[in-house]
């Protein structure tokens, strides 16, 4: 199965730590978070992966070929020369997700033990067109859905901005997890260059299948800053692959 791992953050909320490498070569625990993301998604059988670059590049590259890639077959996006945001990250590896496939997208801040196996059974039962993993936790920034957990739309309630795809009477919130599963139909109606993978679902919504699956795994953290990152490193340890 395939998988892309957005690895090309600047990490600035990290900074000093990311001022001499990238954020993904920062340890969690026994792990960089890069390795602890390769080593998940191959445990579920994702082991044909893309990662992006941009921070740092030949670092990410160099120590991928030292470790023979982790026993999987992996390719890079190389955003070196602009930054895409994650929708452009997205869409401009879509030349590897050429099998039509569903395929999953793993931001590499995130340290957990989320069952992606399973995550995969229930967008291919759901047959929707991108499922979005999300967590019971508290933040300023959500997605909001329907009874039935079709995505409908995004509020930030520190700023009060909400956006709505369509209206519902009874939705509920939950923050984004960084991890979702896509079938590759969504890449006829992406564009090119830098823009978000939110405004894109928040865009398809209304006419197409967005779902929001609740992970209820015990252990999770996002790595992106100093606090979490320790947290991080505390929760790799516990994961065995």
């Amino acid at each position: 199965m395939k998988a892309m791992i957005l690895a090309a953050g600047l990490g600035s909320r990290l900074r000093p730590l990311t001022d001499n490498r990238p954020k993904v070569l920062l340890s969690a625990g026994p792990y960089t978070l890069l390795e602890f993301a390769i080593r998940k998604l191959k445990a579920a059988g994702f082991d044909e992966l893309i990662i992006n670059v941009h921070h740092m590049a030949p670092m990410v590259v160099s120590y991928l070929e030292d470790n023979h890639n982790f026993g999987c077959n992996i390719r890079i996006s190389d955003e070196t020369n602009a930054l895409l945001d994650t929708g452009g990250g997205i869409s401009k590896a879509s030349w590897f997700f050429d099998d039509g496939k569903p395929f999953l997208v793993y931001n590499a801040d995130i340290v957990g033990d989320m069952d992606l196996a399973e995550f995969y059974r229930q967008h291919t039962k759901n047959n929707a067109l991108a499922t979005l993993s999300v967590r019971d936790r508290k933040t300023n920034r959500y997605l909001v859905f329907d009874s039935e957990m079709r995505l409908c739309g995004w509020e930030n309630t520190e700023s009060g901005e909400k956006r709505m795809a369509f209206q519902e009477t009874e939705t509920r919130a939950y923050p984004f997890s960084g991890i979702h599963m896509i079938d590759p139909k969504i890449f006829a109606f992406m564009d090119k260059g830098k823009f978000s993978i939110i405004d894109t679902y928040l865009a398809l919504a209304n006419d197409h299948l967005i779902k929001g699956w609740v992970d209820k795994s015990q252990l999770w953290a996002d790595a992106g800053k100093p606090d979490s990152l320790a947290k991080a490193g505390e929760i790799a340890t516990q994961i065995k692959f």
